[in-house]
């Protein structure tokens, strides 16, 4: 039985955006295009933000706080670059409809083909981005393993889980404005809920000296990992990096914890999708 979106069901709604595949590469293109318009470094730009923050709580974590390990650096990265992804891509789509307002005054478009082509193209930096992480690693002697083939399926599930929340928030914030107010709130709290200067193993290592913790460790790191987003950060991290020192932690990531993520990712794109459509024909009153 097919899900219903308003007036089509979603199967439809998805056959029209497919016939749409074209008009969503060059709206894609054209966010890539305009981005680093009239910019000397262009690309790179994206890049030496989150490299100038690694950099610093490298120092900070390593040398100040004395807490880190060899190569922490390339942790650090593997981390901030999949979330510098996620929260770029939905503060982007956030605010997509409403900026294209006057296009989807003129012409017929289907709706989603708006934030859909916002987050693909933040796909597209990140994706460049691996590329920079690859070099670096190569010029910290980290090697690669047969591991790097199991990359392709944690995209694609980073992919739908931020093409959920993307929609979900794109749509909301038609309606209401204070919603990318309350992203920007909410994704600079998350920084610190998903383990991008962190990584999960020390999560797992509680010290006695917080006992109610120390006592509910495991319980802790349960409910941690019911955020699918620190599973795929962490997941990007076993694929590409050598495993942390004993020292550091032992955190494990089990196939059921993938399972649930992965239901969980797939499960907010359908749900992202469904409440766009189901909505995307009052956006008209507000733009």
């Amino acid at each position: 039985m097919a899900l219903r979106t308003g007036d089509a069901s979603l199967i439809a709604n998805l056959r029209e955006l497919a016939s749409y595949r074209e008009l969503i590469r060059n709206l894609m293109v054209r966010d890539i295009k305009v981005r680093y318009k009239n910019s000397a470094l262009g690309f790179f730009w994206s890049l030496i933000n989150p490299m100038a923050q690694v950099f610093i709580i490298t120092l900070v974590f390593k040398f100040v706080i004395r807490i880190g390990f060899n190569n922490y650096s390339a942790y650090v990265l593997a981390g901030f670059l999949p979330w510098t992804f996620f929260q770029m891509a939905v503060l982007d789509a956030s605010q997509s409809i409403l900026l294209h307002g006057a296009l989807l005054k003129k012409v017929y478009i289907p709706r989603e083909a708006i934030p859909i082509s916002i987050v693909l193209s933040n796909l597209v930096h990140f994706l460049l981005a691996l590329g920079v992480l690859f070099v670096y690693m190569g010029v910290l002697g980290i090697e690669f393993t047969w591991k790097l083939a199991l990359l392709p399926p944690i995209i694609l599930m980073h992919f739908l889980l931020t093409l959920g929340v993307g929609l979900l928030v794109s749509c909301a914030n038609v309606f209401y404005e204070d919603i990318k107010y309350v992203m920007t709130v909410g994704l600079n709290l998350m920084y610190y809920m998903v383990p991008v200067i962190y990584v999960l193993e020390q999560l797992a290592n509680i010290p006695p000296r917080f006992p109610w913790l120390y006592a509910h460790r495991e319980t802790v790191l349960w409910l941690y990992q019911l955020n699918p987003l620190a599973v795929w950060i962490t997941a990007y991290r076993r694929v590409l990096l050598p495993p942390v020192p004993v020292s550091i932690g032992y955190a494990p990531l089990s196939p059921l914890v993938i399972i649930v993520a992965s239901i969980m990712s797939i499960a907010i794109a359908v749900l992202g999708y469904a409440v766009f459509n189901r909505y995307k024909w009052d956006f008209a009153e507000n733009l």
